[in-house]
């Protein structure tokens, strides 16, 4: 796998049109794989802040909860209402991968996980960020897209978080 730099994606795979990125579209069988094939996904590109490849494992209408909105509906608004506004503002962003809990039928899958994040104070000092996740996903097409998704913090975990300040 490539390594990631914050805010830019990675390298575009010409030959893998349902992705236009480097990594496969998720497309296995297995329902708890699937969803933690997703997670995995998740985590790098939060981590690397990675907005344009994240829209391509969610599909356009997810309803979504997190910790900087309300309720959601839409990729854009997602993207927009959660993702620009945390992710370049945490670092060391990880899912619980080991400990993924999930199942499903047909074409949906459901899972959760935990997961953990530097968060930053208005002085820009880190702090520890830890909370959990929740994800529905549909088989469309024979690719795993995210339809709901739900991230919110431990509680007791500051709300905000204000980035490094470089």
């Amino acid at each position: 796998m490539p390594e990631f730099q914050r805010g830019k994606s990675p390298p575009i795979d010409e030959d893998n049109p349902m992705t236009n990125s480097a990594d496969p579209p998720i497309t296995t069988d297995d329902h708890a794989e699937a969803v933690r094939q997703w997670f995995a996904l998740l985590e790098r590109y939060c981590a690397a802040a990675d907005y344009d490849t994240a829209e391509l494992i969610v599909a356009d209408d997810v309803a979504s909860f997190g910790t900087a909105m309300d309720i959601v509906r839409g990729r854009k608004p997602l993207r927009e209402g959660q993702w620009e506004s945390i992710w370049g503002n945490i670092s060391n962003f990880k899912m619980d991968l080991e400990n993924v809990h999930a199942m499903g039928r047909g074409d949906m899958a459901w899972g959760m996980v935990t997961w953990t994040s530097v968060g930053f104070d208005g002085n820009h000092k880190p702090f520890y960020r830890p909370g959990r996740a929740t994800v529905a996903l549909e088989r469309r097409d024979r690719v795993w897209l995210a339809v709901h998704t739900h991230f919110s913090l431990f509680p007791g975990t500051p709300p905000r978080t204000f980035g490094t300040g470089d």
